[in-house]
């Protein structure tokens, strides 16, 4: 017991952690990012996201953005029914991966890839950009929302064990 005890508590730290780092993400572009480049004409305004798009599918995000992902599902099956807030852990890893994973993989990323096709100086295609900042957003708030609410949960899951 005291070896799978051990095992969670650092699980829960790397999850802890990487579900941190991805509210601290999702939050600057909720609260700061997004308008800021919603304030630049459009055609900068798409040039700078489209980059931004580009730039974050890297080894580094993606291992905290996928690893957070598996060491919650692993937190939360090692903690259940042996641990006392193992609720608590399932529900940070619900929220993780179907308010984080899966909303970036259902909206977020489709949203980029349109943008990414679009001329970034044609006047129609520069008119989704409006749609985009909207819609793309919307599911940021939803995927801040759920980091952030992972996170506490986690904290709270450690502060328990």
């Amino acid at each position: 017991m005291d070896n799978n005890v051990d095992f969670l508590r650092w699980a829960l730290v790397v999850s802890c952690v990487g579900s941190g780092m991805m509210a601290g993400l999702f939050v600057s572009f909720s609260t700061f990012m997004m308008k800021a480049l919603g304030s630049l004409e459009r055609s900068e305004g798409v040039r700078a996201m489209q980059a931004i798009n580009r730039l974050i599918v890297r080894p580094s995000f993606l291992l905290v953005f996928m690893g957070t992902a598996a060491s919650s599902v692993v937190s939360a099956y090692v903690a259940y029914g042996d641990v006392g807030p193992w609720h608590y852990i399932g529900l940070s890893a619900g929220l993780y991966v179907v308010g984080c994973l899966l909303s970036t993989i259902l909206f977020n990323v489709p949203l980029n890839d349109q943008l990414e096709s679009v001329d970034s100086h044609g006047d129609e295609e520069l008119a989704l950009w409006d749609i985009y900042l909207v819609r793309w957003t919307r599911w940021n708030h939803v995927r801040s929302v759920a980091t952030v609410l992972s996170t506490a949960l986690l904290a709270y899951a450690l502060s328990e064990i």
